[in-house]
């Protein structure tokens, strides 16, 4: 990158971007297998970001697990498919070049009497070695992955697999005491006793958690494709209009609603209402009546869902400390503004720019305005007429870390006043309600802000100009110096109107000789 000392010397109080760091570039390409209960999964991760992208993402329902309980055994055709699954992911991974394929299987094959001759089959086939966690193992990278996606988040990471359900504490971006289960969907099929039968077991299993782990009254961070389809059909039923489902979050007495609706359902109408497998759909009973007993007992503030888990994890462990120090969606944002913007670092002088149209703001807010300024120039190739509605489409539903989903309306709403003086609301017009009046016009002005300020974005990286908001008088003043006096033109002018109208202020506009 050739970026000037001017711009690398002040990130705004993030630390200058790190992805060009060689023990970051190391990343570029992490490739890891999850051998899991119900499905084997090959993940690569383009992991220079703190916020990694996923350049192949591919899972196989397998079901390993399936009658383990009453055999002792891995599923027979489960075994067959993984194997077959696990040479084709060898096969990807030579053609991707990959220095290294991590693979580690969990609950199944550890229980399993032909766990390890699984594992010397897959090993003689394809000379992939596959280690073996234990539960609380597997607890601790679930946790780690769900810190890669929330910095300093606090509460209890609770990950459901096909076999086991397991629970860690996290705090200080650490991982504290971990616990295991034999709680998984594919177990609880096979418990005697029909429904009552499983209700008395998990209510037994859910009341020892507790006395393990002691009182959890924080947040509960849901990892794991039965929670994963839960929220899915929570949001089916409330008629919630964004279906990322990274950061969704549910209240104990939605979880309890849910349940309820779940029982009361016709499942294959519901499954085909809300895209969910047929395999799937067919643990999502069993796996619902273990979230609502664990929500009655741990009672937790609320209910979050981590779309990163143990694979996730598994990166987090190779991730360089200063880099897991990173705030997730910064150096995302950073990462897109140097591949994609046409001059990259300009979004740290604009954001420099409108910042004094914010000076109540706090460091969440802050941080949400310079992730909309590193992004600001990043959709230049779409075609004029679709920029805006693309903007705000990219970001609602990127794969971003560190982003609550009123968050993501926040940064879409101020990139698409970025190239439209108004927004589109024929589509997105539930999206928006997402966010509450006042902050929908807070990311007008800062969208209207970052359209005016691109019209002095200039090759040589000068200075862009000074915004000075004094809001008691409604009067907004601009500063330029004579060399960027020329980029003031009436298109430019025209801006300035446009965002004092929104501010519903006047401007003045002051040029230093």
């Amino acid at each position: 990158m050739n970026e000037s000392s001017d711009i690398v010397a002040d990130w705004g109080g993030f630390g200058q971007p790190l992805f060009q760091d060689p023990s970051v570039r190391a990343l570029s390409r992490v490739g890891v297998v999850d051998v899991g209960s119900n499905s084997v999964r090959m993940v690569v991760f383009d992991g220079a970001a703190r916020s990694p992208a996923y350049f192949f993402n591919e899972k196989i329902m397998c079901a390993l697990g399936a009658g383990l309980s009453e055999t002792g055994h891995l599923n027979p055709t489960g075994r067959v498919r993984a194997l077959a699954a696990m040479r084709r992911f060898k096969h990807l991974a030579d053609g991707m070049q990959l220095p290294h394929l991590t693979v580690v299987a969990t609950a199944a094959v550890r229980d399993a009497k032909d766990g390890a001759e699984f594992c010397e089959e897959v090993l003689r086939e394809t000379g992939l070695v596959i280690h073996i966690i234990d539960g609380p193992e597997e607890a601790r990278l679930s946790a780690q992955g769900v810190l890669l996606g929330w910095p300093g988040a606090y509460g209890l990471v609770c990950d459901i697999g096909g076999s086991s359900m397991e629970l860690a504490e996290i705090q200080d971006n650490t991982v504290g005491q971990r616990v295991t289960s034999h709680l998984g969907p594919l177990k609880l099929r096979e418990i005697k006793g029909g429904k009552r039968g499983r209700k008395i077991h998990i209510r037994e299993v859910v009341e020892n958690l507790k006395e393990e782990m002691g009182p959890q009254r924080d947040r509960m961070f849901m990892v794991g494709g039965s929670w994963r389809a839960i929220a899915r059909i929570d949001m089916e039923r409330r008629g919630y209009p964004l279906k990322v489902q990274h950061e969704y979050r549910m209240s104990v007495q939605a979880v309890q609603a849910t349940a309820k609706f779940i029982e009361e359902a016709d499942l294959q109408a519901l499954r085909q209402a809300c895209g969910i497998s047929n395999t799937r759909m067919s643990l999502v009973p069993y796996a619902s009546e273990v979230l609502a007993r664990l929500v009655k007992t741990f009672r937790p503030r609320d209910i979050a869902i981590s779309s990163y888990g143990i694979r996730e994890g598994m990166l987090f462990e190779k991730m360089p400390q200063q880099l897991k120090d990173r705030d997730p969606l910064i150096e995302a944002c950073r990462f897109a503004e140097a591949k994609d913007a046409r001059l990259p670092g300009f979004g740290l002088k604009l954001y420099n720019f409108v910042l004094p149209l914010f000076g109540r703001a706090d460091d969440a807010k802050r941080r949400l305005i310079k992730a909309a300024c590193l992004l600001h120039d990043v959709s230049w190739r779409a075609h004029p007429d679709y920029r805006a509605e693309l903007c705000f489409e990219n970001a609602t539903r990127a794969n971003l870390g560190g982003l609550r989903h009123s968050e993501r309306v926040y940064v879409g709403l101020a990139l698409m006043y970025r190239y439209s003086n108004r927004r589109q609301d024929a589509r997105f017009r539930e999206l928006f309600d997402l966010l509450d009046q006042k902050s929908q016009r807070e990311a007008e002005v800062l969208g209207k802000a970052m359209r005016l300020g691109a019209m002095l974005m200039v090759s040589e990286l000068g200075e862009l100009g000074e915004l000075r908001w004094q809001p008691r008088k409604k009067l907004l003043h601009l500063e330029l110096s004579q060399e960027t006096a020329p980029l003031f033109s009436e298109v430019a002018e025209a801006r300035l109107k446009s965002l004092c109208n929104t501010l519903e202020a006047q401007s003045q506009v002051h040029i230093h000789r």
